[in-house]
């Protein structure tokens, strides 16, 4: 226990660091010290204005459930997310993953690759556009497009735009870029 009499400069000098004036008590444990410490540090580091990460589910399906003609489908195959959220692909149906697109994640930002007929999730932290498919079944469309807002969000759009596409998966993005293209995002 830390006694805590008069002032701090009647304490030997090595003993000045661990004087506390205490108006309630006189008595201080180093536990309740170190406590009091680290409270002090946490509240001076917390941001003043706190956005809490939000979980965004998508499914890997076989049929699309409004449209039981579309098959292998992401759904939603296209969602707009916030910097710091994370995408759950969700493995509703089996022989599906997700896995990100080649040339089609902003700079610096991490690639993925789920495995088959298992969920994966990603916290998305750089805002642009990742583009996104299942790996046995990306030439018969089934890809997606994850936007994440935030400064220099579009940054990677043309990039992500140029990249080659064949069969169906060519079809789809044609059909997803006309979705972005519709939309109010900023220049």
């Amino acid at each position: 226990m830390v006694h805590c009499h008069g002032k701090a400069s009647d304490l030997p000098a090595n003993k000045q660091f661990f004087y506390w004036e205490i108006v309630m008590t006189n008595h201080v444990t180093r536990r309740i010290a170190l406590a009091t410490g680290a409270a002090a540090v946490t509240l001076m580091t917390v941001p003043t204005t706190l956005r809490a990460q939000t979980a965004h589910d998508v499914q890997m399906l076989n049929k699309h459930p409004e449209d039981p003609k579309l098959r292998q489908v992401f759904f939603p195959r296209v969602i707009v997310v916030e910097a710091g959220d994370t995408v759950n692909f969700v493995a509703t149906d089996k022989s599906h993953n997700s896995a990100s697109a080649k040339g089609m994640t902003p700079e610096g930002a991490e690639d993925w690759k789920g495995r088959i007929n298992q969920d994966v999730s990603v916290t998305l932290d750089t805002p642009g556009f990742y583009g996104y498919a299942c790996t046995p079944h990306s030439s018969v469309g089934m890809v997606g497009l994850i936007i994440v807002k935030g400064e220099g969000m579009m940054a990677n759009l043309e990039n992500a735009k140029s990249q080659k596409q064949r069969g169906k998966a060519k079809q789809v993005w044609d059909e997803i870029w006309a979705e972005v293209d519709a939309m109010e995002l900023p220049a």
